[in-house]
């Protein structure tokens, strides 16, 4: 059957048109046909780009035509051929040569405009406040925690921003709508795979480039794991950056420009092939990273941090479940919402190790002068922390901690009766637990000094730091309770009240009169050979404390004041009674001053030497008598 002549004319119109942009053409026969080094669509004649489409059609048409030669249906099947190659290559230049690149510098501020991150990367700045402990440091494993004081507040308290998903215009429009008509045509010829293969491979490229400007590096999850901590915090820091950009602009942003050009092309989603074929890759580069932290050794200086990357997958997740909503992107919402649970577990595990590591802490050489001890400081200013991520870890942590009973006879474990603490969250008890341990291991710590008063003034210290610290910051003292922070309150004055009787009691003893008195003698009654030995072991007593507890440490000015005034009021007025009662029996003898060395002006001039941690002259300052 003879094909109508409609049909004949229209096939070889359509056959003289693509063959004329022949992009298979060998290197030869390019000066006989010189539009093949030209792009068709880089024309600015439209009637030609119109036209070359029509025959395209036109070839399409005739493929399913019944009505055409065995000999036509070949030379058609060799123009669609040789029609798709050419578009195939059109297609690729629109893709490389139009793309429009982000600007990704300005897309981190827009992304970041409503998200601010916790200003918690404090813990990452060299302040001079760090304590340095090498047996504290080493053993929760190296990072030292920067003083803090007062509230926190500045910190924002939420990733979350008001408008999350920023779509981008990629491409131009005109050049969008070309490509649609290419596309179209590809997929109705069948060249549903050649289309997203050429389209994917060009939009990797553009995707290449964001990431490295991002600074998302192609790390192996083996990789990350063998980086030193200090240099995934940079590293980590980067990501939630870039995890923003990479999800509510440049994913969200492939996604619209595939939609643009495919959407309603062919039977299957060729949109979502396309945008998978793109950032599949992309995607599970970027969430790996997370990953490999999420799944890295446990301790204690980690937590933070991951913290910081749970918060903020947590609140792209909805945007992720949006962005990967079709059937092909399952695997990447899934390995989101199993990297987010695995944060999770990850800081439940952590806090765990911490508390392990404050019961354990083995340093034994005590600190000098019974000051704050290093852990006592890296303990506080880690919980003060972990106040600030309360929204987050009241939703992680959920079970209680696991404490001693008065009941077990395990010596290594301290007692918590946590029916005390009804109506506690779990975190809030796990903070009091830590308290707890913290004050255990301290008390452990005292039994090393060889003075009981600085046994005791050494708790006192370290008592009155966490009670400080925890009052310090509202969101710390509202999670601990009051009731709790007075019952610590109660713990250090207790200690102070213990240090004064270990130290004071002996020396006012020499300040009784007992033992002075001379019953049936023809004398004053006062036996003065006692009363100057009673004067030497005063002076004796008195020099050697001063000595020593000058040297010793009471950081707090405050507390080193109340514990002055102390001590003053319960020396002052007995020396002063006592000197009152008896200066006559030594001024009436010989070398009066050998016996009564200091006045009471002394006395209160050399109690403003003591707790200040550094020696002072061994023989007081003595003003007058």
């Amino acid at each position: 059957m003879e094909a109508p002549e409609t049909d004949v004319v229209g096939l070889e119109t359509a056959e003289e048109i693509i063959s004329r942009w022949d992009s298979t053409v060998s290197e030869e026969g390019r000066d006989h046909h010189h539009q093949h080094h030209r792009m068709i669509f880089e024309s600015d004649d439209r009637r030609e780009i119109d036209r070359y489409l029509q025959a395209v059609d036109e070839i399409r048409r005739l493929m399913e035509s019944t009505t055409i030669s065995d000999e036509d249906q070949t030379k058609v099947n060799t123009s669609l051929e040789v029609a798709m190659a050419r578009l195939e290559d059109e297609f690729r230049n629109i893709l490389l040569n139009h793309s429009s690149p982000l600007e990704i510098d300005s897309l981190i501020d827009l992304s970041s405009s409503s998200s601010s991150i916790r200003s918690s990367s404090r813990t990452d700045s060299n302040s001079s406040d760090y304590f340095q402990d090498d047996d504290v440091s080493r053993d929760f494993g190296g990072h030292e925690f920067a003083e803090s004081s007062g509230s926190r507040s500045t910190r924002s308290v939420s990733y979350k921003s008001m408008n999350s998903i920023r779509e981008m215009d990629l491409l131009p429009p005109n050049m969008i709508d070309n490509l649609r008509s290419i596309a179209d045509r590809m997929i109705s010829a069948g060249y549903v795979r050649e289309c997203v293969l050429v389209y994917a491979s060009a939009r990797k490229a553009s995707v290449d480039a964001s990431f490295k400007q991002l600074g998302i590096e192609r790390l192996s999850i083996g990789d990350i794991q063998r980086t030193e901590w200090v240099v995934l915090e940079t590293k980590i820091r980067r990501w939630i950056r870039a995890s923003r950009v990479c999800i509510r602009i440049l994913f969200s942003s492939e996604k619209k420009l595939c939609e643009q050009i495919f959407e309603n092309l062919g039977t299957n989603s060729v949109d979502d092939m396309c945008f998978i074929e793109t950032i599949k890759g992309h995607a599970i580069q970027l969430f790996n990273f997370a990953d490999a932290i999420s799944i890295s050794r446990r301790s204690p200086e980690k937590l933070f941090k991951i913290l910081d990357l749970h918060d903020v997958l947590s609140d792209l997740l909805p945007d992720i479940e949006e962005i990967f909503n079709s059937k092909l992107a399952e695997t990447i919402r899934v390995q989101a919402v199993e990297i987010l649970s695995r944060l999770g577990e990850a800081v439940r595990g952590i806090l765990s190790e911490f508390e392990n590591a404050v019961l354990r802490e083995p340093s034994r050489i005590p600190v000098p002068g019974g000051t704050v001890h290093p852990l006592t400081r890296y303990v506080m200013n880690y919980i003060s922390l972990i106040s600030d991520y309360k929204g987050t870890l009241v939703e992680l942590i959920v079970s209680k901690p696991v404490t001693g009973s008065r009941y077990s006879g395990d010596q290594t474990t301290p007692d918590l009766d946590l029916s005390e603490l009804e109506g506690r969250t779990p975190l809030e008890l796990h903070l009091i637990w830590i308290i707890v341990i913290l004050q255990f291991n301290l008390d452990g710590k005292s039994k090393h000094y060889r003075d009981a008063s600085l046994a005791h003034l050494f708790m006192m210290n370290n008592v009155h730091y966490i009670v400080h610290k925890a009052k310090g910051s509202p969101e710390l003292r509202e999670m601990i309770g009051d009731d709790y922070l007075r019952k610590l309150t109660g713990k250090f004055r207790q200690e102070a009240t213990s240090y004064q009787r270990a130290t004071w009691v002996r020396v006012l003893y020499c300040l009784r009169d007992e033992g002075l008195h001379v019953s049936g003698s023809f004398s004053s009654g006062v036996s003065k050979t006692a009363l100057r030995e009673r004067f030497k072991n005063f002076n004796a007593m008195f020099e050697e404390v001063h000595r020593t507890q000058a040297t010793w440490s009471v950081p707090d000015a405050q507390l080193r004041e109340e514990l002055r005034i102390s001590i003053s009021e319960k020396l002052i007025p007995a020396y002063r009674s006592f000197l009152g009662r008896f200066r006559g029996h030594i001024e009436s003898g010989k070398h009066p001053e050998t016996y009564i060395k200091y006045s009471v002006e002394d006395l209160e001039t050399a109690i403003l030497d003591f707790f200040e941690g550094h020696a002072v002259s061994p023989h007081l300052r003595r003003r007058s008598h």
